[in-house]
């Protein structure tokens, strides 16, 4: 059973047309039969709604043993500030967030990280759109780790594409055994699929071509 929230959000993504069907060429050279651009939430309606929606996928999935939103530079950033805008809007919970700079500022506060900044002992969960290498918060945590003593606890992404990496794992997978943390999406592609195929939204072709590039690249 879908839980409704992440009914709400495959609505979102089709309304804003940030999921798409047809035939993409994606980074890796696959051609996928769906495609992902969260660049199309670019209004104010739909970021918040999105926001919403990560504070929802993380205290149900994850509970609320956090202290701190982190955003990579540079999608995280207003992921992160929303979130925590809308983690205590919409659930009265207020936990702080922090982003990074691409460069280091030299001048002023300088340093790499705005925001928030870490004393130790914070418990972090890094927001992020989606994860196709991981390559972001391989970079993040060892930042995070040099500022202070604080806990990684959790991942969370808007979307699990349940892709095989460069092995036979998810870079989901491989970024939550690495670390040794909790990684978690609002939805995944399985959810996708039986929730549009149900409601009729999916036709049996495009269900097939999905099916099929599932069975070469999926998990």
């Amino acid at each position: 059973m879908i839980a409704q929230y992440k009914k709400d959000f495959i609505d979102l993504m089709l309304e804003a047309e940030v999921l798409r069907f047809g035939e993409f060429e994606t980074k890796s050279g696959r051609l996928s039969p769906y495609f992902i651009n969260s660049g199309n939430f670019k209004h104010g309606k739909t970021i918040s709604r999105l926001g919403h929606f990560y504070a929802e996928a993380i205290l149900e999935q994850f509970g609320e043993g956090f202290d701190n939103l982190y955003g990579p530079a540079y999608k995280g950033i207003p992921l992160a500030t929303i979130t925590a805008a809308q983690l205590y809007e919409k659930f009265d919970k207020s936990v702080s967030y922090t982003f990074n700079r691409k460069e280091v500022k030299d001048h002023g506060e300088g340093g790499s990280l705005v925001g928030y900044t870490y004393t130790g002992g914070e418990r972090i969960i890094i927001i992020e759109d989606v994860i196709t290498a991981g390559t972001s918060i391989r970079e993040s945590v060892p930042l995070l780790k040099s500022v202070a003593d604080v806990t990684i606890s959790a991942v969370v992404v808007s979307v699990d594409r349940q892709e095989k990496g460069a092995g036979d794992k998810s870079a989901l997978e491989e970024i939550a055994e690495l670390y040794d943390l909790q990684a978690f999406s609002i939805v995944n592609l399985s959810e996708i699929v039986d929730y549009l195929g149900a409601e009729g939204v999916l036709n049996d072709e495009q269900l097939d071509a999905i099916a099929k590039y599932r069975n070469k690249y999926g998990l």
